[in-house]
């Protein structure tokens, strides 16, 4: 989409001129600052909390300081008396207790590591099925049911496809030919994780799937597997040919599910206007992040978030620093703000969809969410640009809400906004990948505010030193500009667009 710099007749109609600023509004967004948002960022994304993973510590502890700071400014408890909404979560998580060769026991990081699973159960096989690279053909008339098999993960010579991307594809098929146990033969990762998958809590637990154990193991481990041939592994590999050895295997793997739980931060002003205060305006940022490295990695271990989303999350605490600046000089907004710090959004939108589906302001009543997910960095296309800001899904359901985001920016910050990510074909998909499109689910306009892929995202050098505040003030003051038209207009934003986007963010 092409960015508009000149506000058009019709757009200058319905929303005024882009020149006339709103006096009051300019006021309130100097409380927009590089000092509190560095004061406030140093903190939420510090060593102490430990990468804010979801279910972790660290997320609890930066839920709690974020909650006292909003009680600090005067935001009152949205759910019920609380600043915070339980979010009720599974952790399913696979784990193989104990695998023998030939009477050899395997240790795990040493001499194989695990790619994947799930079910419980133990296995007893006396077969190891060598089928080469695992390809169509190999594959045809291989008989592996009940059995161990082996592949080679390395590329075939003068194949372009990755070697993992073609395991993963060749696991796949020899689980449908019901293969006990799927070993490939590469490096060993040493370091062992296995945090487990997170999911919402669901009233009815799905029964688990029994997939066979997909594992990583050493050349020493294969030699041994296929000693009864009389030839080791890189001799086998020089001539793949599809075979059955004689081999002991024994195996147990479990999968267990356990129950844990984390909070969405849920902080209000309540409206001033008899007439609009039953809709709601919400400003949203996920508050976790991705958590610290497994123990035995070398060097820094703490992935501390200082842009994802610790950026987007003081930024929404610094617009409600000047919504009650305002308020407090009776200037409040007419309609009922909701200050909405998400958890789980890096194990899959997962706060924010409990909260679509358990809103504490009906979602009819939600006139439209403005997310913010990392705004304190530039990308390498912007890296000499002027100020930018991708936006993103502001035109997917209202035309009204894009011209009110676009007059916002002429009118105010005049960022170089980019349009790129909000192209449907775009392959990088951001549009799902945000909490508000949990909203957009619901046919709740939204905003996506983002400031692109950098080098230090999801890595544990996505430090607060890096932070570009000024950029980050001026971003914030973009979302604040479009939140105070949309907070005091007459009129919330109508649904007028259909949205074509896919059904799915898969």
């Amino acid at each position: 989409m092409k960015r508009v710099i000149l506000c058009g007749a019709a757009l200058a109609v319905a929303l005024g001129a882009c020149a006339q600023q709103n006096a009051t509004a300019v006021k309130y967004a100097k409380y927009i600052t590089v000092e509190n948002a560095k004061k406030h960022l140093t903190i939420v994304a510090s060593d102490e909390m430990e990468g804010r993973e979801t279910g972790k510590p660290g997320a609890d502890k930066a839920a709690k300081y974020l909650a006292g700071e909003y009680q600090k400014l005067g935001l009152l408890p949205a759910n019920k008396g609380s600043y915070f909404l339980d979010v009720p979560l599974s952790v399913t998580s696979f784990s193989v207790n104990s695998i023998t060769v030939n009477g050899t026991k395997l240790t795990q990081g040493k001499d194989f590591s695990v790619l994947g699973g799930s079910g419980v159960k133990t296995i007893s096989a006396q077969e190891v099925v060598f089928v080469g690279y695992g390809s169509e053909a190999e594959l045809k008339d291989a008989n592996v049911e009940g059995k161990a098999v082996l592949v080679i993960t390395e590329p075939k010579p003068g194949a372009e496809a990755p070697a993992r991307g073609a395991f993963n594809r060749v696991a796949v098929a020899l689980m449908a030919k019901k293969a006990a146990l799927v070993l490939g033969v590469g490096k060993v990762n040493p370091i062992i994780a296995n945090n487990g998958r997170m999911t919402l809590k669901s009233a009815t637990p799905r029964p688990v799937a029994d997939r066979a154990p997909i594992l990583m193991i050493s050349n020493a481990v294969a030699d041994n597997l296929l000693k009864a041939s009389g030839k080791s592994y890189e001799q086998l590999k020089g001539a793949p040919a599809v075979q059955t050895v004689k081999a002991s295997v024994e195996a147990a793997y479990a999968t267990t599910v356990t129950d844990a739980k984390a909070v969405d931060i849920v902080a209000m002003i309540p409206g001033s206007d008899p007439k609009l205060k039953e809709e709601v305006l919400v400003f949203s940022a996920h508050y976790d992040h991705i958590g610290m490295e497994p123990e035995g990695t070398p060097g820094d271990r703490i992935n501390n978030g200082a842009d994802d989303d610790g950026s987007g999350t003081v930024g929404i605490l610094e617009i409600a620093t000047a919504f009650m600046k305002a308020k407090k000089d009776g200037k409040g907004p007419r309609r009922t703000i909701l200050f909405l710090g998400n958890v789980g959004e890096e194990k899959g939108l997962l706060g924010s969809e409990y909260y679509s589906q358990n809103p504490v302001f009906p979602m009819a009543n939600t006139i439209t969410d403005l997310n913010i997910d990392m705004i304190g960095r530039r990308d390498p296309a912007h890296k000499d640009s002027p100020d930018y800001c991708y936006l993103i899904g502001s035109d997917k359901l209202s035309t009204t809400l894009h011209k009110i985001s676009e007059n916002a920016n002429n009118t105010y910050t005049k960022l170089a906004v980019d349009y790129k990510y909000n192209d449907p074909k775009d392959p990088e998909r951001i549009y799902y990948r945000s909490d508000h499109y949990n909203f957009a689910k619901h046919n709740v306009p939204i905003v996506f505010y983002f400031d692109g892929v950098h080098e230090d995202y999801h890595r544990v050098s996505d430090e607060v030193s890096k932070i570009d505040f000024p950029l980050l003030v001026k971003r914030t003051q973009l979302v604040f500009y479009t939140g105070w038209e949309l907070a005091n207009r007459d009129e919330r934003p109508v649904v007028d667009v259909t949205n074509d986007m896919p059904a799915n963010r898969n």
